[in-house]
């Protein structure tokens, strides 16, 4: 196993009298995907925006690429990328411009036109964020998290809302995305996305971790207690046969 890029250890967030975070710890490993899975109102949410500096811990430790949360946050903003809401794009401005302006306010050297491509966006250079469709938004936010060379990207339910082609499609820029060495932190409520994409989970409930495991050991753990399916497990799902007949291209108007 790689080393650790992310530690936290012992991280308690509490909003007065309300704890939203309870003392949790794990390890995150340099080039994998992480998913941090659970209910609404788990802890999970507020556990990613305190690792990405946006909100205050109540005490506990976190460590990210090496450096100390509490004395370093200026180092960490510089390793990690953080999806962001489509909404806050500027209206005016073509996908070149925004890559552009974020690149400028990162003091980074980027080319536009490489880093669209990547994302399969390259024939949307000249569109604005608000013509496009659901998944090319997804694709773009993704994009926008490149743009300072991060080390770690948080994506925070990136398929939500998509169809079919457009959910296997973006599960593919995650997986290349890791393959350059990218750690990601996601985010998800679709299970079969967390399964097919994630190295481990830890999945949380009421602030506290319950369970932390590759996905295919916590399978293989509950099967182990007896549980079974009330229907028979087939080798496919109806998505598959969604994909199967109407095929994987990305489809946009």
């Amino acid at each position: 196993m790689a080393e650790p890029i992310i530690s936290v250890k012992e991280l308690i967030k509490n909003y007065g009298d309300f704890k939203a975070v309870k003392g949790i710890s794990f390890d995150v490993y340099e080039g994998e995907i992480f998913g941090l899975l659970g209910p609404n109102g788990a802890g999970k949410s507020t556990t990613l925006e305190i690792m990405e500096t946006l909100k205050a811990k109540t005490s506990g430790k976190v460590m990210i690429d090496g450096f100390d949360l509490d004395k370093s946050p200026g180092e960490i903003k510089k390793r990690i990328g953080v999806q962001l809401q489509t909404s806050g794009f500027y209206p005016g401005l073509n996908l070149k411009e925004l890559i552009d302006m974020f690149a400028g306010l990162y003091n980074q050297d980027t080319n536009a036109a490489e880093l669209l491509q990547k994302v399969n966006l390259a024939d949307k250079a000249k569109s604005k964020a608000k013509e496009l469709s659901g998944g090319q938004r997804q694709r773009f936010s993704i994009a926008t998290t490149l743009i300072n060379k991060p080390r770690i990207i948080f994506l925070d339910e990136p398929t939500t809302g998509l169809d079919p082609q457009a959910r296997r499609n973006l599960w593919d820029l995650i997986r290349d995305i890791r393959s350059s060495g990218t750690t990601i932190i996601i985010t998800t409520h679709y299970m079969d996305e967390a399964e097919q994409l994630c190295d481990r989970i830890a999945i949380m409930d009421e602030g506290k971790i319950i369970t932390l495991d590759s996905p295919d050991k916590m399978i293989d753990d509950l099967v182990a207690t007896g549980f079974e399916r009330p229907k028979q497990v087939k080798h496919a799902n109806l998505e598959d046969v969604f994909i199967h007949l109407t095929g994987k291209e990305i489809r946009e108007s």
